[in-house]
């Protein structure tokens, strides 16, 4: 059974707690890779269940894709993570989770930017495109 919304936020809130409480020890300045490390280990100790570097095959016009896609981070299964450690986002990045979340299927992205003075600065929460349709629609 999919997660409900009320799920999904809520597990994002929890994986946004978790980046926070990273960004807070360490600041910004560091690899990517060291973020990702300290996010794998802050979600566990929440009791969440995340696969690193997680490759998703797809198919493109009846041919598999095998080494196509690879996610930072999945959490729980429905959230795809993008980590970033650059000087500012820009819509490529954007642009980026929002095909993930389409070939992967997964509901919601989060994209964090850990080069940011606070993390909150360099987040965005992103939704599966066909989530906009339902609202839309509904």
């Amino acid at each position: 059974m999919p997660p409900t919304p009320a799920q999904i936020e809520e597990l994002t809130e929890k994986v946004i707690g978790c980046a926070i409480e990273v960004h807070r020890i360490l600041g910004p300045g560091l690899l990517e890779s060291v973020y990702r490390e300290c996010m794998i280990i802050e979600m566990k100790r929440e009791h969440l269940r995340v696969d690193s570097e997680r490759q998703i095959p797809f198919d493109y016009k009846g041919q598999r894709i095998s080494g196509g896609l690879k996610l930072d981070l999945l959490v729980n299964g429905c959230v795809v993570v993008e980590l970033k450690a650059v000087e500012r986002l820009h819509p490529i990045h954007l642009a980026q989770v929002i095909t993930y979340l389409k070939i992967s299927g997964c509901p919601a992205g989060l994209l964090m930017n850990f080069n940011s003075t606070t993390l909150r600065a360099g987040l965005r929460r992103l939704y599966h495109p066909d989530r906009y349709v339902m609202k839309l629609t509904s």
